[in-house]
């Protein structure tokens, strides 16, 4: 449960930041037209506040010492933006993570730095020793974000990420996050499409649209929207369709061999000659022939689906519709992974459990007759098959 507490904006209104090439991390004021100044201190620090408050003035403020840079992390060994800061130089986080995951999670940590340790406390989380990290207050980081839960595990997830680190460097003896549960919703995540929803999709979009093409490639690859941004012709070979999924490919890359299915094919096939497409290699472009970036294309597709009249569904959403249809036509557990690139086979399931569960109440429904009859009377929709057929036919 939150306590509350309402959490600081990371920096006060105009300020930036900028890291050196070891690690140090300053703070600047900019306003239009003035040169930038740098800000000594621990952000909301009250010597901050008041460099901060004189450079909004345009009072005369005094620069830190050019040859000692301002190292935010530095401040007090032992504490928790330090254990941080550490981590953010250190391979695992430089080299073991891709860009966009570095930029989120040391967002996410650095939140952590401007919270107060309790509701109405003027001491931020920044300066808190690590020794006394335990996971009451670990807990309490975790529970600030409550209200939202994905983000919530994402700052418990960054939070186990550091400790780890800390136990590597011999910097920290144990990893009190590990304590401290993911919170657990009753929210299933993206919506998964069902062949309504994909028939009306096409309605909109028919075969030999590039929305077309997008939909074919999420559902019959099975793919995430960062990787259906790189794929092309140069990844298919002799009918099958080879790829290294972007997810953990630094860490503990994952590379699919899957047969292109003949409607698959045809999707391709039915393009018009893109020359964009040959210069970048990729079967989907934007409209300025360059190579869509994961966002960019989860937003492209997202208007392409209020198009349709499916503001609710999503790139990702294709994705488990696929997997669901698969495990309705039979896929074990062990199927679902090799297609989907999954290694814990808590994931697939999921999807084989629903699917058990159709099936059997689809076979066992009529035993509930008052009549005395033994003719079935089960509503069209409960056979396995049943998805793929329809799918494949539409």
């Amino acid at each position: 449960m939150s306590d509350g507490t309402t959490m600081p904006k990371r920096l006060p209104k105009g300020c930036i930041e900028d890291t050196d090439r070891h690690g140090n991390v300053r703070v600047y004021f900019r306003a239009k037209g003035r040169p930038k100044i740098r800000l000594a201190g621990i952000p909301w620090s009250e010597p901050f506040m008041e460099a901060y408050r004189a450079a909004v003035e345009a009072r005369t403020v005094t620069p830190a010492p050019a040859d000692k840079p301002v190292a935010r992390s530095a401040t007090t060994q032992g504490t928790w933006r330090w254990l941080c800061e550490r981590y953010f130089v250190a391979p695992e986080f430089t080299g073991g993570l891709d860009p966009r995951t570095r930029k989120v999670r040391r967002a996410l940590l650095e939140a952590t730095f401007v919270e107060p340790i309790a509701p109405g406390s003027t001491k931020l989380f920044s300066e808190f020793p690590i020794d006394r990290m335990t996971p009451k207050a670990i807990r309490v980081l975790r529970d600030r974000r409550a209200d939202k839960r994905e983000a919530a595990n994402g700052r418990l997830k960054a939070v186990r990420q550091v400790f780890a680190y800390g136990i590597d460097a011999e910097l920290v003896e144990a990893n009190p996050a590990r304590e401290v549960p993911y919170l657990i919703g009753k929210t299933e995540g993206f919506h998964t499409w069902n062949l309504d929803e994909v028939a009306q999709y096409v309605q909109r979009h028919p075969p030999g649209t590039k929305a077309y093409l997008a939909l074919a490639l999420l559902l019959f690859v099975g793919c995430r929207r960062a990787d259906v941004v790189a794929l092309g012709r140069q990844h298919i070979r002799k009918g099958w369709l080879r790829y290294t999924q972007h997810k953990n490919r630094n860490r503990s890359p994952v590379t699919l061999d899957l047969p292109v299915l003949p409607i698959l094919q045809r999707a391709i096939d039915a393009m018009p000659a893109d020359k964009a497409a040959e210069t970048t290699l990729a079967f989907l472009t934007t409209e300025y022939g360059k190579a869509f970036t994961a966002n960019g294309f989860g937003n492209w597709f997202r208007k392409r689906c209020t198009e349709a009249g499916l503001p609710h569904c999503t790139a990702h959403g294709l994705r488990k519709a696929g997997a669901a249809i698969a495990a309705e036509n039979g896929a074990t557990e062990n199927q679902l992974m090799a297609i989907y690139g999954w290694t814990n086979p808590k994931q697939a399931a999921l999807y084989t459990r629903k699917a058990r569960q159709r099936v059997l109440a689809g076979g066992a429904m009529h035993l509930i007759n008052l009549d005395g009859s033994k003719e079935p009377e089960v509503p069209p929709g409960t056979g396995v098959g049943e998805s793929g057929t329809l799918l494949a036919s539409k």
